[in-house]
């Protein structure tokens, strides 16, 4: 069989052949040199130009002595960003059942803190049901504040004669963007910076793009409404598989809560993944990383991603402590189970937290050993209480436990 086809190609077609090679190879060394010098600029400036942008933070306060406060949103929204629904076979993938399920909520909220001074992160989850006040609409689950304001907005602009279906989306996500932050906003009492909004999608194509999440289950779980099947201990998740972690609720001892902390450890693998797995020096996994990026994601503004992207490689390695907010106990509003929540009480825990502080004066005695000790004394985890125990006001946190990676183990 070499033999003919040695006698079969022609000597034309190996010419085009060698420099087909040839030009792959020097378009992938300019690829490569281009990368070690000017290549990050290059790609930021093509992220910041394609990634959907946002004016929802548009004269909003910011964080004070370098702090920054980011908001992540997970929409449980079967559509992409013009309203179009996600392909039947994506649909299939992230065992998300119809694209008329799910809405606008989002379901996810996560507030990450990055100090100024360069000590460790926080991250603070909020319950998708907490039941709070929303801005423009009253008392009602926190994670309805952007489907509310989307479906108000385009209301206004049908009865004033819009028709565009685009625009109709564009706008009233843009309303819904602004009643969410704003909603979660008051409800901590600390400004927010920026934020990233991403879409069920988002979450497989983030896990694809980085190669798989590591994960650590304390114990075999299998969830047919998530899809959800798997073992214990630590293992890494495709994209399908990552989809799934997140979502499952059912069969959870404490459901949306331990869902929460799934989404967690989520993040604490994928951003552990993004500095282990060398995305930052690798121009593909880079490449890759950014057309995820395009597909899913929604930033404010003029953020600069570049720069917050060298500053999440110090976010990695278990170096983010991870909280979920501390509810009251359960109860109904309309039909809908909900979460009881104390306002004061969680303004006062997050400005005890990450409330703006003067940096200390270098020259005040003690002041470098009375930081450490507070950071030291924050750091500690505490006991775990169930949430609905009016006695135990405390934060459930998962850097207690972990697969010996930095990876927090999860139920």
């Amino acid at each position: 069989m070499s033999a003919h086809r040695r006698k079969t190609t022609a000597p034309g077609h190996r010419i085009s052949r060698r420099r087909r090679l040839g030009r792959t190879l020097l378009i992938t060394g300019c690829a490569l040199a281009v990368m070690a010098g000017g290549g990050a600029w290059y790609l930021y400036r093509d992220l910041a130009s394609s990634i959907g942008s946002s004016k929802a933070l548009e004269g909003a306060e910011k964080s004070k002595y370098g702090d920054v406060n980011v908001l992540l949103m997970g929409l449980d929204s079967r559509k992409d960003q013009n309203g179009e629904d996600l392909p039947d076979d994506v649909l299939d993938k992230l065992h998300a059942g119809s694209s008329d399920i799910g809405g606008y909520n989002a379901n996810t909220l996560i507030l990450l803190h990055v100090p100024g001074d360069g000590s460790p992160a926080k991250a603070f989850s909020i319950p998708r049901d907490d039941f709070v006040d929303i801005a423009g609409h009253g008392k009602d689950k926190i994670k309805k504040a952007y489907g509310l304001a989307k479906e108000k907005k385009q209301e206004q602009l049908v009865a004033q004669g819009v028709g565009d279906r685009r625009q109709l989306e564009r706008e009233g996500r843009e309303a819904g963007r602004k009643a969410e932050i704003e909603t979660v906003r008051n409800f901590l009492g600390v400004p927010i910076d920026h934020f990233a909004e991403l879409n069920l999608a988002g979450f497989y194509h983030l896990a694809d793009a980085l190669g798989g999440v590591p994960v650590c289950l304390n114990k075999p779980v299998k969830d047919r409404y998530s899809g959800a099947d798997f073992p214990a201990g630590p293992q890494t998740l495709n994209g399908q598989q990552s989809l799934a972690f997140v979502r499952q609720r059912h069969g959870l001892a404490r459901g949306d809560l331990d869902r929460t902390k799934r989404q967690q450890a989520f993040l604490a693998g994928a951003t552990k993944k993004l500095n282990s797995a060398g995305t930052f020096t690798d121009p593909v996994k880079l490449m890759k990383l950014v057309e995820a990026a395009k597909q899913d994601v929604v930033t404010d503004e003029g953020w600069d991603l570049l720069s917050f992207v060298k500053q999440a490689k110090n976010l990695s390695g278990g170096k983010v402590q991870f909280t979920t907010l501390p509810i009251e106990g359960f109860g109904r509003n309309h039909g809908e189970d909900i979460n009881v929540v104390d306002d004061m009480k969680i303004k006062r825990l997050i400005a005890e937290q990450i409330g703006p502080k003067a940096p200390p004066s270098p020259s005040a005695p003690g002041a470098a050993s009375a930081s450490a000790g507070a950071q030291s004394k924050s750091a500690a985890p505490g006991p775990s209480t169930p949430p609905s125990s009016p006695e135990s006001p405390a934060p459930t946190s998962t850097s207690g436990s972990t697969d010996g990676g930095g990876i927090p183990c999860v139920d």
